[in-house]
């Protein structure tokens, strides 16, 4: 059955986006939209001086980035958002994810550059004008290369130089914004940027990885009292992506292998955030990595937020490596997406249910990512994607699940609004409900696109 679209939940329509009656998604509190990130979408990389950034280093880099993409083009959208947002605001989407490209407002002294800041007013007001709410991550990934330069995310002073980002941006579009969110996926920043190497800067060393992320998640700490104070009335937050981890059999090594994945994976980032401390078993995992610490940083990277993202895409099973650690044991006879990621909605259920029980202190959560890749094609000018059709449908499903079970979740975005520059990946896997041909930057709504918006009309007549 791998790969096949057709298996569906039980007891689940098979219309993706006309849930059962008693289903949260009819609510019209409940939020629903599509997401993106600066580098993925917008190109332009060197207009409007806009500075460098790693990941501009880093595609440039040969062996990088699949095929030697890169962002420098990407969809075009600093030059088509206006087009763009007809066409999200056609499908009926009630709120936009996206992000701001920090070199690309700020010059190397710190100085706002007005034509960037421009830019983001822009876009701001136009998604105002259309009656959508503003959900704004402040990094997702895009760090000044100048920055990096003098040591990134491993040098403590690079968490200041956020805060003041993030001083300039909530100062600049106060009342435009609905929720900030402050870092996206700190998890990837430190681990596949500093861990492995996978992302930009390219680094790899275990001890850099959580270094990385102590400055990340300082950055983050420092930040949300300066958007309190400049922009009141949004809600602040962060967005983590999180991890499923299963055991590959019942032994205790096994089980304990699975525990140790989800503590890297979810604990590790969670848990100085809701509990002020980084959990223990993580240096079970990774020896002699624990971070350079000062007084009063664990105090402030536990400042409460009024929401926390979560982006959830897949599960992986494990088996203790025989040490310290776990190995993963690929599933055989699952289905897979484009990624080569397992199909598991349940998982998402699973994690945020646990959540709820962990953390007394859990804010509530909206699905700021959640979507696959797959590699479609325009045949006589349609998409057809039925795989995506069947993941989201069951992923919403697992959604509606784990509100029934008392999670506070208040809104769920789809990953993503198009066809994008997908990291290490470049441009081969798409993950948007909107088809982008990157020779000729045509957009084509893909029929998942069209059961969503066919959904929002209804629910809005409803309501």
């Amino acid at each position: 059955m791998a790969n096949d679209a057709s298996a569906l939940s039980p007891g689940v329509n098979s219309d993706p986006f006309s849930p059962p009656a008693d289903s949260a998604l009819w609510r019209k509190n409940f939020l629903l939209g599509a997401a993106t990130a600066s580098y993925q979408i917008e190109g332009a990389i060197n207009e409007d001086g806009r500075l460098p950034s790693i990941w501009d280093t880093f595609s440039a880099t040969p062996g990088k980035v699949l095929a030697g993409d890169t962002g420098e083009v990407a969809c075009d959208h600093y030059h088509r958002w206006e087009s763009d947002f007809d066409l999200l605001s056609g499908l009926n989407f009630e709120a936009y994810r996206l992000s701001i490209a920090w070199p690309r407002v700020m010059d190397e002294a710190g100085r706002p550059n007005q034509k960037g800041l421009d830019f983001y007013k822009r876009l701001l007001g136009r998604l105002k004008e259309k009656g959508l709410k503003t959900f704004v991550t402040l990094y997702h990934w895009d760090l000044p290369q100048h920055l990096e330069d003098r040591g990134g995310w491993l040098n403590r002073d690079t968490a200041y130089r956020f805060a003041d980002y993030a001083d300039l941006m909530s100062r600049e579009l106060a009342g435009q914004v609905d929720a900030w969110a402050t870092l996206n996926e700190p998890w990837c920043s430190a681990y596949l940027g500093y861990g492995n190497g996978h992302h930009a800067p390219g680094l790899a060393n275990d001890r850099f990885a959580t270094q990385a992320m102590h400055h990340l998640l300082l950055g983050h700490g420092l930040a949300v009292p300066i958007l309190r104070a400049n922009d009141p009335a949004s809600m602040k937050g962060i967005v983590a992506n999180i991890g499923r981890g299963t055991a590959n059999s019942e032994s205790a090594e096994d089980r304990r292998a699975a525990h140790l994945f989800e503590v890297q994976h979810n604990a590790w980032i969670l848990d100085p955030l809701l509990k002020g401390a980084y959990p223990e078993d993580l240096f079970e995992l990774w020896p002699g990595t624990k971070p350079l610490v000062l007084e009063g940083d664990l105090k402030t990277i536990a400042a409460p937020i009024d929401f926390l993202g979560i982006n959830y895409y897949f599960r992986t099973n494990v088996k203790s490596d025989g040490a310290h650690g776990f190995t993963e044991v690929p599933l055989p006879d699952v289905e897979r997406t484009q990624m080569g990621w397992e199909v598991y909605p349940d998982g998402l259920r699973d994690l945020l249910i646990g959540f709820k029980q962990t953390y007394a202190n859990l804010p509530p959560i909206y699905i700021t990512e959640n979507g696959m890749a797959s590699d479609d094609e325009v045949i006589d000018g349609r998409v057809e994607d039925p795989q995506r059709i069947s993941f989201l449908k069951r992923h919403l499903a697992a959604v509606d699940s784990a509100i029934k079970a008392g999670v506070d979740i208040r809104g769920y975005f789809v990953w993503s609004l198009m066809d994008n520059f997908e990291w290490a990946f470049g441009y081969e896997r798409r993950f948007g409900v909107v088809h982008v041909d990157y020779e000729t930057q045509k957009r084509t709504v893909k029929h998942s696109a069209e059961l969503i918006a066919k959904f929002l009309a209804e629910r809005k007549e409803r309501n």
